[in-house]
């Protein structure tokens, strides 16, 4: 059956199917649960969260020792696919804690989100957390950060294209690496240039103690150069391509349902649930699929607004007509 968001020229959900439901005995007006509820929905589970840090580790380094075992180059190539998915894994742990999500201890929350997630996949936690509050603050508002990132949607096919393209030789991923490569020239800055440079050496060590240099470059930053900007571009426009500043999260957020391959490649960690996230950024990884039923139950959210894959949403993403020539 074919959505009515997948016929339109504009990404922003129709009015039809902005149900008027809120608030509810268990939601407020804004779609965040009520205190009683609120409080079960925000409770960390910091004891699991070391589980997950240790098996994000697990599944990069274990896809890495699996390709060095075959031995084959198409082992190789398969593990550099994977590592974009490994990578989209740190991405939303480090997520995690620029929210304080990832432990309440404030000191374990920021040292094992900085050293153990965010600096070894190049990301400065603190400059992180600080756009991407403001993100959150006014979702395309005047201060929105990745305004360049979602706007301008639906575009051409060829436009998709290019964009991907671009990902995928490494285009993006150069300019944010040149970033950090200057930034070590800034005094504000290079404190947090030298930490996340400082977090890849016990890789290149890790690399040439095996014997194999050039694992770092080819498992690591390489796909964090490429395969990692793919997937990082795909899921954000999957979460606000072409949406608009609005108080209701259902016109800022897309809402895709959830699939398990969806979730292993490209948003791993509930990070799919991003309609939810939006409605209640206080509410932890696990348990936003919990908010997003409350959200559903209470008729805020309904099929009419769901992309049934993330195919379909792409598809919708690059349905402007390429302009007539001659």
């Amino acid at each position: 059956m074919v959505s009515v968001l997948d016929v339109r020229p504009t990404m922003v959900p129709p009015a039809e199917v902005l149900t008027d439901v809120l608030p509810t005995e268990r939601l407020t007006a804004s779609g965040m649960a009520v205190p009683e509820v609120r409080g079960e929905l925000r409770r960390i589970a910091g004891g699991r969260n070391v589980g997950t840090v240790i098996v994000t580790w697990a599944q990069a380094l274990g896809t890495i020792g699996l390709a060095v075992w075959i031995g084959h180059p198409l082992a190789y190539a398969a593990a550099f696919v994977l590592m974009g998915s490994a990578f989209a894994r740190f991405a939303i742990l480090g997520h995690e804690a620029a929210h304080k999500l990832l432990f309440t201890n404030k000191r374990w929350n920021d040292g094992v989100g900085r050293w153990l997630v965010a600096y070894p996949s190049f990301v400065p936690l603190d400059g992180y957390r600080r756009s991407h509050f403001a993100h959150h603050k006014d979702e395309f508002g005047p201060n929105e950060p990745d305004m360049n990132l979602y706007t301008g949607y639906p575009i051409t096919e060829a436009s998709f294209r290019r964009k991907l393209v671009r990902d995928a030789r490494g285009s993006s991923g150069w300019k944010n690496l040149k970033g950090l490569l200057l930034a070590l020239k800034s005094p504000t800055a290079r404190t947090y240039a030298m930490r996340i440079l400082a977090m890849q050496v016990p890789l290149v060590v890790a690399a040439v103690l095996v014997g194999r240099w050039w694992l770092y470059p080819l498992l690591w930053l390489g796909p964090w150069l490429t395969a990692w900007r793919v997937i990082n571009r795909l899921r954000a426009i999957a979460e606000h391509g072409g949406m608009v500043r609005s108080k209701d999260r259902r016109q800022t957020t897309h809402h895709v349902r959830q699939t398990w391959l969806a979730r292993f490649f490209m948003v791993p960690l509930n990070t799919g649930w991003h309609l939810a996230h939006h409605v209640d950024m206080g509410v932890p990884w696990r348990n936003l699929p919990r908010l997003h039923a409350e959200l559903e139950a209470a008729g805020y959210v309904t099929p009419g607004l769901t992309y049934p894959t993330y195919r379909s949403l792409w598809r919708a993403l690059r349905a402007r007509p390429e302009l007539a020539t001659g």
